[in-house]
């Protein structure tokens, strides 16, 4: 299958698990993909992040992102993650600078910037004084 667009799938592929009420979801592996999702996680809007081999081949590898679940009751739970929203697109890319980085939900959400130093969350990059390519944001 050819992918044109690596983060918009990702980013799909984790809306519909959460909307099917997954536990896990499995994409093909990329550092891209590796470095955004590992920001999830380090925020606490996913479980965990982990690298696993291909099933069919094992030169490639895949990306498993166990999803994170806040249990309301013994029987309810409810996705940690609300919504996700990708703001640069293939066709036409999203730059900010390091005074323009707004806080997401009023400081609730996540905005997720591919800087210099890497990608990392619009906080960490305001800390750091960096803009860069928005990505995506999520609540």
């Amino acid at each position: 299958m050819i992918m044109i667009d690596s983060i918009s799938d990702m980013l799909t592929r984790i809306r519909n698990a959460y909307a099917a009420g997954h536990e896990a979801v499995v994409m093909p592996m990329s550092n891209l993909r590796f470095a955004i999702a590992e920001v999830f996680a380090k925020e606490g809007f996913v479980e965990s992040v982990q690298v696993v081999a291909d099933e069919e081949n094992d030169a490639r590898k895949n990306l498993r992102i166990v999803l994170k679940y806040n249990r309301i009751s013994s029987t309810v739970k409810k996705p940690a993650l609300e919504g996700i929203r990708q703001i640069s697109k293939q066709g036409q890319r999203r730059y900010v600078k390091k005074n323009d980085i707004h806080k997401v939900r009023n400081g609730y959400g996540l905005s997720v910037i591919s800087t210099s130093q890497g990608v990392m969350s619009g906080k960490d990059a305001r800390k750091k004084g960096l803009g860069g390519e928005f990505i995506c944001e999520l609540w």
